[in-house]
């Protein structure tokens, strides 16, 4: 891949998700209501993830008309460039519908399978990262111009701040709270966001010392892997594999590995 194509799809990626981030952010309407679930019936989607992600491909469509997409809200198509785009419209979509700030718009390009560029867009934040393969983490916010992104120095585990997640199937999210609270002793402590994608941008700021989840799709952890690895943070699943729905864990080098295999000891990816 070029470093031309690089930075068309990187600016691609951010014009995207600056015009997403604003529609849910200026466009939520007072009365927004559920417009079906998904897993469960605590797995919602609002209007608004189906009104972003509309926007998110119409606009990459228009200006990249051969690409690939696979969206949330159900975008799907093969495309014929070798790029693929992996979507999130609205991260923390419970969290959106409660008014709670906490969510994002994600959006990842892959090149023959492999993320070359994340973007994450947090408008409550007013933050928005991205990450290009091979060019570092980078963020920008209140603060003046971009600013380059580096996860945490590495405390010993039970000094570690580990966020988490759960899934909406009453059975998993039953599991997981086992796993969290024979985990809770062994940490500083845990911190539960509501927004994978949030989370991982966390770890790539020094925010968090680490995350996981169990039940991640491809659009909840594409762009913000990417980010992660590139802020120096290490990323994958059950050891030896990479994030799935299986697993997903994301932490500062020297947190990684323990938390990753206190997790496999923990079950954390049983059903």
């Amino acid at each position: 891949m070029t470093d031309a194509l690089h930075k068309e799809l990187l600016e691609l990626a951010q014009e995207a998700a600056r015009s997403a981030g604003a529609l849910l952010r200026d466009g939520r309407p007072a009365d927004l209501a559920v417009a079906r679930t998904k897993s469960s019936p605590i797995d919602v989607v609002t209007e608004m993830d189906i009104a972003a992600e509309k926007l998110i491909t119409d606009l990459i469509s228009a200006a990249r008309p051969d690409d690939g997409f696979l969206g949330e809200e159900g975008a799907a198509t093969e495309g014929t460039s070798g790029v693929r785009w992996v979507i999130d419209p609205l991260d923390g979509t419970v969290n959106y519908l409660y008014g709670l700030p906490t969510w994002a718009v994600s959006i990842a390009a892959e090149q023959d399978g492999e993320t070359v560029v994340g973007v994450v867009a947090a408008p409550m934040r007013g933050e928005t990262y991205h990450a290009v393969r091979g060019g570092g983490a980078w963020a920008v916010g209140a603060w003046e111009g971009e600013r380059a992104l580096s996860c945490r120095p590495a405390p010993p585990l039970d000094q570690a701040l580990v966020s988490t997640g759960f899934n909406y199937v009453t059975e998993v999210r039953t599991h997981q709270a086992g796993v969290v609270a024979r985990l809770v002793p062994l940490l500083r402590d845990i911190r539960r966001g509501g927004s994978a994608a949030v989370d991982l941008c966390d770890v790539a700021c020094g925010r968090l010392d680490g995350y996981f989840e169990r039940g991640l799709h491809a659009w909840d952890f594409a762009a913000g892997d990417l980010i992660a690895r590139e802020a120096g943070a290490l990323t994958g699943g059950r050891p030896g594999d990479r994030p799935s729905r299986d697993l997903t864990v994301a932490a500062s080098p020297g947190v990684f590995e323990p938390l990753q295999h206190l997790l496999e000891n923990l079950g954390a990816w049983h059903d």
